[in-house]
C-alpha cells in the first residue's frame, strides 16, 4: 500500500466508513503481528495487541499526518503497544520462552526445516539486531524509518542490520 491509499483509507476511518480499515487490516496485519511478536515472544498475546491495535487504530486515525511515512508511524504504534503490554505482563510475572515446537509450522517438511535453521539462527542475534532484521524485512522500511523508530543513528542502524545478516549466513541461513 503506498502513501496516498493509506491516506485514502484513514480518510475512510474518518468518515466511520469500516472498508478504510479492511484495507489497511489486510495490508499491514502480518506486518503488525511480526513486529508485536518479536517484542513479546508470545504467539497468543502478539495475536490480542495485533487484534487490539486495529481497534487502537480506528480510535486515533485522526492523529497521521499524511506524508510521513505511513508504515513507520504505524510500526511505531505497534511496537509501543507490545512495550507497554511487556512491561505490564513483567510486573506481573516473568515472561517464558518460546518452545522450540510452537516455531515450526505445521506445513510440509521443507518449511519446517528451514523454520529450525531460521529460529536457530535468529537464535543467535541480539535483541537490537532482531529488531532491525524484522523491521527491515518484513517491516519493508528503510533505514532511515528504522532509524527513527528506534532512535538510532541511520549508519548504527545499517552497520548493525548488516552484521546481523552476516551472521545469519554464518549460521547457514540464506533467505
Amino acid at each position: 500500500m503506498n502513501d496516498q491509499r493509506f491516506e485514502q483509507s484513514i480518510r475512510r476511518i474518518l468518515k466511520n466508513d469500516k472498508e478504510g480499515l479492511r484495507e489497511i487490516y489486510e495490508d499491514y496485519c502480518p506486518m503488525i503481528y511480526s513486529v508485536v511478536l518479536d517484542i513479546l515472544k508470545n504467539r497468543e498475546d502478539a495475536e490480542d495487541i495485533t487484534s487490539d491495535f486495529f481497534i487502537r487504530l480506528w480510535d486515533i486515525a485522526g492523529s497521521y499526518k499524511g506524508g510521513s511515512g505511513h508504515r513507520a508511524w504505524l510500526i511505531t504504534i505497534a511496537r509501543n503497544m507490545a512495550i507497554d503490554h511487556f512491561r505490564k505482563q513483567k510486573r506481573q510475572q516473568p515472561m517464558a520462552e518460546i518452545p522450540d515446537h510452537l516455531l515450526q509450522s505445521p506445513s510440509p517438511e521443507d518449511a519446517v526445516v528451514k523454520n529450525i535453521s531460521l529460529a536457530h539462527a535468529l537464535k543467535t542475534l541480539k535483541e537490537e539486531e532482531r529488531q532491525i532484521i524484522n523491521l527491515k524485512i518484513m517491516g519493508q522500511l528503510t533505514f532511515k524509518e528504522i532509524a527513527q523508530i528506534l532512535n538510532k543513528p541511520q549508519g548504527t542502524v545499517a552497520w548493525v542490520y548488516r552484521n546481523a545478516v552476516g551472521k545469519l549466513k554464518r549460521c547457514g541461513y540464506e533467505q
